[in-house]
């Protein structure tokens, strides 16, 4: 018994001594593996988080977890544009990372985003994990960006939705600025995103809308008196709208485009309704961005503004707000507005928002300085101030000649037996969703009754 007990005791020893027991890891092995990682042209955000750019997929080794997401989240493209990726796909990605960051499996590994060789999506795979790093970590924009230049790779600016060639170069660095203010100002909270909204609204199907900024400004495609398919997209009419409206305290529309629909489809059921047209894919007059800044500036809940397709001249005027009442600069508010809202602001309208910007921010510092001098109590009499100071700035000629071009090109006639830049935008948007499946849009229609309650009648938007 004693031989036995003995040879028991010899045996642990060699289990604790031996394999059977993982030795601790040394700090010499740590700093070797960080070496490695910076050879390959790895760069480090934290300890434990890298990114590179790898032509071929990296070898799975024991202390280091890599991946990719390359092919996972993908930019849907109107024509050459090809980036940033909107704002569920930075969503899932923070989602994603976040998760392997705190796996208990993974907790000892080093974690490497890497990207191929494809240029445009190393661009998108920097731009996430770029904002990642001004969300959760709380670096800065130009550190962020600096840091992304050292390693091996070079990234192409991104590129409006137009055909043709490209006049505007929106950078990395923008879409840091654009999304660090939006924490800043409330804009971007994922605490509070509903992932599965913005995915459902933004289909064309489905009202083809999505929030620039929660609770002021819903930029959307344009309704049609009927529903129905024309060039392959879906249309809805103006009551598809007004539940979704209603329960998001949406009290003002305003409409870029030519009369489609009759405003009193809306004005009927208690909304503002205001028309401020100006020609497909060009920029709005003086006169336009203010009398738009000063409906913004005085309307009682949040704004939806459409043109046809909802991206290029809603997010020029959108862009306007932001940079006067945020001090946003001009690639700022673009990247924001099409990070939320993909092929945002065209051609030359992004030229445009560099050319006001100096103007629009000091507009702004006016506005806030007589707020804070008079109280929020006189902000309708400050606006009309401001409006009246912007007036100046346009000669007395200017402002009859625009009011003139206005009403001359605003026609219903304008725009018929062909396809204008919002109509190939749609059908492109809707033929490339087609591939996915989703529920169609219902809505609810709003009629006055003689009592002050209104009066909810469903009705279903594919008859």
């Amino acid at each position: 018994m004693k031989r036995k007990s003995e040879k028991r005791k010899r045996t642990l020893r060699r289990k604790t001594s031996g394999q059977m027991v993982k030795k601790p890891k040394e700090e010499g092995d740590e700093e070797e593996i960080r070496s490695m990682l910076r050879q390959n042209g790895s760069i480090a955000f934290t300890d434990r988080l890298y990114f590179t750019v790898q032509c071929v997929t990296p070898k799975t080794v024991p202390d280091t977890h890599y991946f990719c997401m390359d092919d996972e989240l993908v930019y849907e493209n109107f024509y050459s544009d090809f980036g940033p990726l909107n704002l569920a796909m930075l969503y899932r990605y923070c989602y994603k990372l976040n998760r392997k960051l705190k796996s208990f499996t993974m907790s000892r590994k080093k974690i490497v985003h890497y990207s191929g060789c494809d240029q445009k999506k190393q661009a998108n795979a920097a731009f996430l994990i770029g904002s990642y790093a001004v969300i959760y970590l709380k670096r800065a924009p130009e550190e962020i960006y600096r840091l992304l230049l050292t390693g091996n790779a070079s990234y192409p600016p991104f590129r409006d939705a137009a055909f043709g060639t490209c006049t505007f170069n929106l950078t990395l660095l923008d879409c840091f600025f654009a999304v660090q203010k939006a924490l800043q100002y409330g804009f971007l909270d994922f605490s509070k995103f509903d992932i599965n909204e913005y995915e459902h609204y933004e289909r064309a199907e489905n009202g083809d809308f999505n929030w620039i900024i929660p609770g002021k400004f819903l930029a959307f495609s344009g309704p049609h008196p009927k529903t129905r398919v024309e060039n392959g997209y879906p249309h809805h009419a103006p009551e598809a709208y007004f539940a979704y409206f209603k329960k998001h305290s949406i009290t003002t529309i305003i409409r870029l485009n030519k009369k489609i629909y009759d405003a009193k489809r809306f004005t009927d059921v208690g909304f503002e309704h205001y028309d401020l047209f100006f020609v497909d894919g060009s920029t709005p007059s003086d006169a336009i961005v203010n009398k738009f800044l000063n409906i913004c500036e005085n309307a009682e809940g949040a704004i939806a503004v459409h043109c046809k397709a909802g991206l290029g001249r809603t997010g020029t005027l959108i862009a306007c707000y932001m940079m006067k009442h945020y001090r946003m600069t001009a690639g700022e508010s673009i990247a924001w507005i099409r990070i939320c809202r993909p092929g945002s602001v065209i051609g030359p309208q992004q030229q445009f928002l560099v050319n006001k910007e100096p103007r629009l921010w000091v507009e702004g510092d006016i506005y806030r300085k007589k707020l804070k001098e008079q109280g929020n109590k006189h902000k309708t009499a400050v606006t009309l101030i401001l409006s009246g100071v912007d007036d100046i700035s346009i000669s007395d000629h200017q402002n009859k000649m625009s009011r003139k071009e206005d009403t001359e090109l605003y026609s219903d006639e304008d725009d018929v037996g062909r396809l204008t830049q919002g109509d190939k935008l749609r059908a492109l948007k809707s033929k490339r969703q087609a591939r996915s499946i989703a529920s169609p849009l219902s809505a609810f229609y709003y009629r006055y009754s003689r009592t002050p309650k209104y009066q909810t009648v469903e009705v279903n938007m594919m008859d």
